[in-house]
């Protein structure tokens, strides 16, 4: 399977009798060597979803009960090196590891590592989000720590999983979108790593996760023309002067917000070609139409019309 290719895969392809070890041949290939059995002698099926951003693979599991398990033998045929987090979207899962047990509700999480060996248990149907990265591309070391620790249900760790569902969504329906978004994914799973280790985020995991949360905010309230960095500060419980520090490094919240416009609206006007400037200014949180062309000159060199070829 092509890592860097949007892929799906299921079941449905093959008889029947054949699904389960064809389903042995899909974790394999999305993920990393696995054995795996079904929990119930019905019929079985299953999908997955592999979209990837960057070196970060998001895939979206729907299948029916089973235990997965990552073997000492399977690790020594394979020298795969990744930190896996599991999402649970639907239905319950269960993550162990390093002596470990985590049971997982809906929006809640879990890290594994895939040198080490781990089990995944689904009593009955689910859906997960599952997020791969090499170990390589994260500022961890040591992951003992960190593994079978259930994160998501309050505390800084409940950002994560709603991020990397929306990240996932985006990258299907938007992959243009999503590849920006992609050092923020990173810092954010580091800063989950080191909440599930250490139970507090140290300095830098807490600035993260306060970026992120800020990120979030300006994502989803783009199309307000009204919001400003108090707002967001306010919505982050964070003083206005801590954000903007957090937010130096891209010249201040304003200035993030502005660009947060200003991709959102680049990227609309090439998938909706026909889809009237004003409009598209307007679902992007710009006052008028003359403040929209100003700014998108001023932050790409063209106008709105020739980012479209026109």
């Amino acid at each position: 399977m092509d890592r860097q290719a949007r892929v799906e895969l299921t079941t449905a392809v093959v008889p029947a009798a054949e699904a389960f070890a064809y389903w042995r041949e899909m974790i394999c290939e999305t993920f990393v060597q696995l054995s795996a059995a079904p929990v119930a002698e019905n019929a079985f099926s299953g999908r997955i979803e592999h979209v990837p951003v960057g070196e970060l693979e998001l895939s979206t599991v729907v299948a029916g009960g089973q235990v997965v398990r990552r073997t000492p033998s399977l690790i020594a045929r394979s020298g795969d090196e990744y930190l896996l987090a599991s999402i649970q979207l639907r239905g319950r899962g269960r993550v162990e590891q390093d002596g470990r047990v985590a049971e997982l509700d809906t929006g809640e999480m879990a890290f594994y590592d895939s040198t080490r060996p781990y089990t995944l248990s689904f009593a009955d149907e689910f859906r997960q989000l599952v997020v791969q990265v090499p170990r390589r591309d994260l500022a961890v070391r040591d992951t003992r720590a960190l593994t079978a620790r259930a994160l998501g249900r309050c505390g800084p760790g409940q950002v994560v999983p709603a991020f990397f569902t929306a990240l996932a969504e985006a990258a299907r329906t938007s992959p243009q979108t999503s590849a920006p978004l992609l050092p923020h994914a990173l810092g954010l799973l580091s800063a989950a790593a080191s909440f599930a280790a250490s139970g507090e985020p140290g300095p830098d995991p807490a600035r993260a996760l306060v970026r992120e949360r800020a990120s979030a905010i300006i994502r989803r309230r783009l199309a307000d023309p009204s919001l400003d960095v108090a707002q967001v500060a306010a919505a982050c419980r964070v003083s206005r002067r801590t954000l903007n520090r957090i937010f130096a490094p891209e010249g201040g919240v304003a200035a993030a917000i502005r660009r947060a416009r200003l991709e959102r609206a680049k990227a609309l006007l090439i998938e909706y070609p026909d889809r009237p400037i004003a409009t598209v200014a307007a679902q992007c949180g710009f006052a008028s139409e003359s403040g929209f062309h100003r700014a998108f000159r001023a932050g790409f060199g063209t106008t709105p019309g020739g980012a479209r070829g026109r």
